[in-house]
Protein backbone atom coordinates (compact mmCIF):
# COMPACT_ATOMS: atom_id res chain seq x y z
CA UNK A 1 0.00 0.00 0.00
CA UNK A 2 1.15 3.51 -0.78
CA UNK A 3 0.50 6.27 1.69
CA UNK A 4 -1.60 9.05 0.23
CA UNK A 5 0.41 11.57 2.22
CA UNK A 6 3.59 10.60 0.36
CA UNK A 7 1.87 10.98 -3.00
CA UNK A 8 0.55 14.41 -2.00
CA UNK A 9 4.03 15.52 -0.87
CA UNK A 10 5.46 14.39 -4.20
CA UNK A 11 2.83 16.30 -6.16
CA UNK A 12 3.56 19.45 -4.16
CA UNK A 13 7.31 19.11 -4.79
CA UNK A 14 6.54 18.93 -8.50
CA UNK A 15 4.48 22.13 -8.19
CA UNK A 16 1.34 20.45 -9.52
CA UNK A 17 -1.47 23.02 -9.74
CA UNK A 18 -4.49 20.80 -10.52
CA UNK A 19 -5.59 17.20 -10.07
CA UNK A 20 -8.39 16.18 -12.43
CA UNK A 21 -10.38 13.21 -11.25
CA UNK A 22 -13.44 11.03 -11.19
CA UNK A 23 -13.35 9.92 -7.54
CA UNK A 24 -13.18 6.20 -6.80
CA UNK A 25 -12.64 4.07 -3.71
CA UNK A 26 -8.97 3.43 -4.50
CA UNK A 27 -8.14 7.14 -4.53
CA UNK A 28 -10.33 8.17 -1.59
CA UNK A 29 -7.53 8.70 0.95
CA UNK A 30 -5.53 10.83 -1.50
CA UNK A 31 -8.59 12.83 -2.49
CA UNK A 32 -9.46 13.48 1.17
CA UNK A 33 -5.99 15.00 1.60
CA UNK A 34 -6.21 16.96 -1.63
CA UNK A 35 -9.65 18.37 -0.78
CA UNK A 36 -8.34 19.65 2.56
CA UNK A 37 -5.16 21.07 1.03
CA UNK A 38 -5.15 24.53 -0.53
CA UNK A 39 -2.04 24.25 -2.73
CA UNK A 40 -3.46 21.93 -5.37
CA UNK A 41 -6.90 22.47 -6.88
CA UNK A 42 -9.01 19.34 -7.36
CA UNK A 43 -11.28 19.36 -10.38
CA UNK A 44 -13.90 16.61 -10.32
CA UNK A 45 -15.27 15.72 -13.74
CA UNK A 46 -18.18 13.52 -14.79
CA UNK A 47 -16.24 11.39 -17.32
CA UNK A 48 -12.57 10.57 -17.54
CA UNK A 49 -12.34 11.85 -21.11
CA UNK A 50 -13.23 15.31 -19.77
CA UNK A 51 -10.28 15.11 -17.39
CA UNK A 52 -7.84 14.73 -20.30
CA UNK A 53 -9.42 17.56 -22.31
CA UNK A 54 -9.43 19.93 -19.34
CA UNK A 55 -5.85 18.95 -18.45
CA UNK A 56 -4.78 19.88 -21.98
CA UNK A 57 -6.42 23.29 -21.61
CA UNK A 58 -4.80 23.88 -18.24
CA UNK A 59 -1.41 22.93 -19.67
CA UNK A 60 -1.87 25.36 -22.59
CA UNK A 61 -2.64 28.00 -19.95
CA UNK A 62 0.66 27.34 -18.14
CA UNK A 63 -0.66 25.16 -15.32
CA UNK A 64 0.68 21.78 -14.20
CA UNK A 65 -2.18 19.28 -14.18
CA UNK A 66 -2.18 15.62 -13.12
CA UNK A 67 -4.85 13.04 -13.90
CA UNK A 68 -6.16 10.73 -11.13
CA UNK A 69 -8.56 8.11 -12.49
CA UNK A 70 -9.43 4.43 -12.19
CA UNK A 71 -8.30 1.91 -14.80
CA UNK A 72 -11.90 1.44 -15.95
CA UNK A 73 -12.01 5.16 -16.74
CA UNK A 74 -8.78 4.90 -18.68
CA UNK A 75 -10.63 2.83 -21.27
CA UNK A 76 -13.49 5.34 -21.33
CA UNK A 77 -11.09 8.20 -22.01
CA UNK A 78 -9.37 6.69 -25.04
CA UNK A 79 -10.52 9.16 -27.66
CA UNK A 80 -9.73 12.26 -25.58
CA UNK A 81 -6.37 10.78 -24.69
CA UNK A 82 -5.56 9.94 -28.31
CA UNK A 83 -7.18 12.87 -30.07
CA UNK A 84 -6.22 15.64 -27.68
CA UNK A 85 -3.44 14.86 -25.24
CA UNK A 86 -1.27 12.67 -27.49
CA UNK A 87 -1.78 14.85 -30.59
CA UNK A 88 -0.96 18.02 -28.64
CA UNK A 89 2.06 16.34 -27.02
CA UNK A 90 0.86 17.27 -23.51
CA UNK A 91 3.36 16.12 -20.86
CA UNK A 92 0.93 14.67 -18.35
CA UNK A 93 1.38 12.49 -15.28
CA UNK A 94 -1.50 10.02 -14.97
CA UNK A 95 -2.11 8.30 -11.63
CA UNK A 96 -4.32 5.31 -12.33
CA UNK A 97 -5.91 3.32 -9.53
CA UNK A 98 -6.17 -0.30 -10.57
CA UNK A 99 -9.39 -2.06 -9.78
CA UNK A 100 -9.03 -5.83 -9.85
CA UNK A 101 -5.25 -6.06 -9.51
CA UNK A 102 -5.27 -8.02 -6.24
CA UNK A 103 -7.16 -10.94 -7.79
CA UNK A 104 -5.26 -10.57 -11.05
CA UNK A 105 -1.89 -10.76 -9.26
CA UNK A 106 -2.94 -13.96 -7.52
CA UNK A 107 -3.95 -15.54 -10.84
CA UNK A 108 -1.28 -13.96 -13.07
CA UNK A 109 0.99 -17.01 -13.12
CA UNK A 110 -1.82 -19.14 -14.55
CA UNK A 111 -2.71 -16.65 -17.31
CA UNK A 112 -0.74 -16.66 -20.54
CA UNK A 113 0.78 -13.24 -21.37
CA UNK A 114 -1.38 -11.39 -23.86
CA UNK A 115 -4.27 -13.80 -23.45
CA UNK A 116 -7.58 -11.99 -23.55
CA UNK A 117 -10.16 -14.24 -25.12
CA UNK A 118 -13.88 -14.30 -24.35
CA UNK A 119 -13.50 -17.11 -21.83
CA UNK A 120 -10.83 -15.29 -19.83
CA UNK A 121 -12.62 -11.93 -20.01
CA UNK A 122 -15.82 -13.48 -18.62
CA UNK A 123 -14.28 -15.35 -15.68
CA UNK A 124 -16.21 -14.56 -12.48
CA UNK A 125 -13.03 -14.76 -10.37
CA UNK A 126 -11.23 -12.04 -12.37
CA UNK A 127 -12.07 -8.41 -13.03
CA UNK A 128 -11.26 -8.13 -16.74
CA UNK A 129 -10.10 -4.51 -16.44
CA UNK A 130 -6.99 -5.69 -14.60
CA UNK A 131 -6.22 -7.90 -17.56
CA UNK A 132 -6.71 -5.06 -20.08
CA UNK A 133 -5.00 -2.09 -18.37
CA UNK A 134 -1.35 -2.73 -19.24
CA UNK A 135 -1.97 -3.93 -22.83
CA UNK A 136 -4.12 -0.84 -23.43
CA UNK A 137 -1.35 1.48 -22.25
CA UNK A 138 1.14 -0.40 -24.45
CA UNK A 139 -1.21 -0.11 -27.45
CA UNK A 140 -1.38 3.67 -26.93
CA UNK A 141 2.42 3.86 -26.46
CA UNK A 142 2.02 5.31 -22.99
CA UNK A 143 4.95 4.40 -20.72
CA UNK A 144 3.92 3.13 -17.30
CA UNK A 145 5.22 1.70 -14.06
CA UNK A 146 3.61 0.15 -11.02
CA UNK A 147 3.37 2.17 -7.81
CA UNK A 148 2.95 -0.56 -5.20
CA UNK A 149 4.64 0.62 -2.00
CA UNK A 150 5.96 3.66 -0.18
CA UNK A 151 9.41 2.86 -1.55
CA UNK A 152 8.01 3.41 -5.05
CA UNK A 153 6.99 7.04 -4.48
CA UNK A 154 10.28 8.17 -6.03
CA UNK A 155 8.75 6.95 -9.29
CA UNK A 156 6.32 9.88 -9.19
CA UNK A 157 9.03 12.46 -9.88
CA UNK A 158 10.68 10.13 -12.40
CA UNK A 159 7.41 9.65 -14.31
CA UNK A 160 6.72 13.39 -14.21
CA UNK A 161 10.16 14.14 -15.70
CA UNK A 162 9.71 11.40 -18.30
CA UNK A 163 6.40 12.96 -19.38
CA UNK A 164 8.16 16.33 -19.74
CA UNK A 165 11.04 14.83 -21.72
CA UNK A 166 8.85 12.72 -24.03
CA UNK A 167 6.14 15.40 -24.27
CA UNK A 168 3.41 12.86 -23.70
CA UNK A 169 1.41 11.19 -20.94
CA UNK A 170 3.17 8.78 -18.59
CA UNK A 171 1.18 6.56 -16.23
CA UNK A 172 1.75 5.23 -12.74
CA UNK A 173 -0.49 2.32 -11.82
CA UNK A 174 -1.55 2.32 -8.17
CA UNK A 175 -2.20 -1.38 -7.80
CA UNK A 176 -3.64 -1.14 -4.31
CA UNK A 177 -5.66 1.49 -2.47
CA UNK A 178 -3.80 4.40 -0.99
CA UNK A 179 -3.99 4.72 2.78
Amino acid sequence: MVQAKLILESLKQLKVTHVLTVPDNGSRALLDLLWSDREIQVVSVTREGEAFAIAAGLWVGGKIPVILIQNTGLLESGDALRGTVLRMRVPLLCLITCRGYAKFSALKASIAPGAADAELLSRPDLDSIALLTEPTLRAWSIPFELLESDADTCKIADAFRKAQTLEQPVALLLTSSTT
